[in-house]
C-alpha cells in the first residue's frame, strides 16, 4: 500500500481516475515519478489557464518572495493588493466600462459564492434564491444548496432549502421558453414561488456538461431580472478568465450584472484567490461582517496581476483562444459527423468544449484510454457523460492537436469496440 492509501480519507477522486503519483508540471505537460509525460486537459479543472508554472508569473512570484513581500495580511492594505486592483481595473474593468467594488472572500470559488449569495439576501431583505438546472456552484452549505448534482447535495447532511431551480437555457429543448416559464411563476401570487433576492447563473456549465446560454436567453434573463426587482450573479468561476474566448465569459451578451464571482484561474498560478464583484451600490456590509482569515492571499494578487499584465494588456491573446477554439470544434465536428450526434455530440464554447457521449460509461472508458496514451482528461455531466477538455490557454497549437489526436484515437477503440461486441 501507499502512503496514500494508508491515510488519505476515501473522498479523494481525481487520485482514482489518474492513479500515479505526479512530480513535475511545465506548460501543458504533466510529468509522473516515473519521467512520463503526459498533456494536461485538465488544467486544475480551470485553474491553470496560463498553464503549470507559466514562466511570466513565476518570475514575478519569485522576485516578490526573494524581496520578503507581505505574505498574509488579512484584509489590511498591502502593495501587492493595490497592484492588483490597479491591474484589474485598468486591464479588464476600465476598457469594458465597468464600475465595481471588489470583495475578497475566502480563497476559493464557493467562498465567493457564499458571500454574494449571503450579500443579496442582506441587500434585499428576501431570503429565497433561484438557481438553474445543472448547476454548479461549489459545495459549501449555501453554495451546494444552489448546485443541482445529487451527488454533490447528497453530502451536505442536512436539508438545504431557500432556493428555487428553474431551467437552464435549452433544459426542455429548443422550443420552449424558459424564460416567460419563469416570467409566469414570478409574476403569480399563488405560484408558490416566492419573489428570490437573486438568481444565479453560469454562461457555460462546467460540471454540469458544457451547456451554453446564448446570449439572447441572457439578456431575457437580465430584463426579467430588472422587471422583478432581483439581482443577478454572474458565477464565472470556471468559465471566466479567458476559457471562453473574452475575459468574462458574458461579455458577447452586452449584459450588466449586479454581482460577479470570480476564482480558479484568478491567480494565474494555481494559488488560491476568489473575489466578488459587486455593484457599488450594493457594498452595505458592516466591516468584518462577512470575513475569513484568508481573504487576502497576496502571493495569487502578485500573479494574478502578472497575468493581467502580460496576456490581457491587448486583444492577441483573446484572439488565439479564438484560433485554438475553433481548431477543437472542427476536430469535434469531424468526430460526431463520423459517429453521429447520438454518439458524440460536440458540447461548450472556447476551449471549454467536450463531446457528449451516449452515456457515463462510455465516457468514462474514453477518459481511462485517453489516460493511458499520456492524455489527462476528465468528464462531466449529469451523468458524466461529457469529455472534457479543458487544457491550459497557452498550449502550444502543436501540443493540442496531438491531444486531440490522442482523444481521437481512445474514442474509436472505445466506440469501435462496442460496435463489434454488438455485432457479435
Amino acid at each position: 500500500m501507499t502512503i496514500f492509501d494508508r491515510l488519505e480519507s476515501e473522498v479523494q477522486s481525481y487520485a482514482r481516475s489518474f492513479p500515479v503519483t505526479f512530480d513535475k508540471a511545465q506548460g501543458e505537460h504533466l510529468y509522473d515519478t516515473n519521467g512520463k509525460q503526459y498533456i494536461d486537459f485538465l488544467a486544475g479543472a480551470g485553474t491553470l489557464n496560463y498553464g503549470h508554472n507559466n514562466p511570466v508569473l513565476k518570475q514575478a512570484l519569485v522576485d516578490y518572495i526573494m524581496r520578503d513581500g507581505i505574505t498574509h495580511g488579512l484584509d489590511m492594505h498591502t502593495s501587492a493588493k493595490g497592484d492588483f486592483l490597479q491591474a484589474f481595473n485598468e486591464h479588464i474593468l476600465a476598457p469594458r466600462d465597468m464600475e465595481y467594488t471588489f470583495q475578497f472572500t475566502g480563497p476559493t470559488g464557493t467562498n465567493a459564492v457564499e458571500a454574494a449569495l449571503k450579500l443579496a439576501r442582506k441587500v434585499t431583505g428576501r431570503t429565497s434564491i433561484v438557481s438553474f438546472t445543472n448547476g454548479f456552484h461549489g459545495v459549501t452549505l449555501g453554495a451546494v444548496a444552489a448546485t443541482g448534482n445529487s451527488h454533490h447535495r447528497g453530502g451536505a447532511g442536512v436539508a438545504l432549502g431557500d432556493v428555487n431551480r428553474m431551467p437552464y437555457c435549452g433544459y426542455y429543448g429548443r422550443d420552449a421558453d424558459s424564460l416567460k416559464m419563469m416570467d409566469k411563476l414570478l409574476s403569480d401570487p399563488s405560484s408558490g414561488v416566492d419573489l428570490p433576492a437573486a438568481m444565479i447563473v453560469e454562461p457555460v456549465q462546467g460540471e454540469g456538461g458544457l451547456n451554453v446560454a446564448n446570449n439572447d436567453w441572457l439578456r431575457g434573463l437580465e430584463k426579467l431580472c430588472r422587471k422583478h426587482d432581483i439581482l443577478l450573479i454572474i458565477d464565472d468561476i470556471q468559465a471566466g478568465c479567458g476559457r471562453t474566448g473574452t475575459f468574462f465569459s458574458f461579455e458577447a451578451s452586452g449584459i450588466k450584472p449586479d454581482i460577479i464571482t470570480m476564482s480558479k484561474s484568478l491567480s494565474g498560478f494555481g494559488l488560491p484567490f476568489a473575489i466578488v464583484l459587486l455593484r457599488p451600490d450594493l457594498d452595505v456590509w458592516e466591516p468584518g461582517e462577512h470575513n475569513g482569515t484568508f481573504r487576502g492571499n497576496n502571493h495569487a494578487f502578485v500573479t494574478a496581476a502578472a497575468a493581467i499584465r502580460h496576456y490581457w494588456k491587448d486583444d492577441k491573446f483573446a484572439e488565439d483562444i479564438v484560433e485554438k477554439s475553433a481548431i477543437v470544434s472542427h476536430r469535434f465536428k469531424k468526430i460526431s459527423d463520423r459517429y453521429g450526434v447520438t454518439q458524440m455530440q460536440p458540447k461548450g464554447r472556447g476551449m471549454m468544449q467536450g463531446l457528449a457521449c451516449a452515456d457515463g460509461e462510455t465516457a468514462s472508458e474514453i477518459g481511462r484510454a485517453c489516460f493511458d496514451r499520456g492524455l489527462i482528461i476528465e468528464t462531466c455531466g449529469n451523468r458524466d457523460q461529457v469529455v472534457k477538455v479543458f487544457c491550459p490557454l497557452t498550449i502550444d497549437k502543436g501540443e493540442l492537436v496531438r491531444g486531440l489526436d490522442i482523444m481521437t484515437d481512445a474514442i474509436a477503440e472505445v466506440l469501435d469496440k462496442a460496435l463489434e461486441k454488438k455485432a457479435s
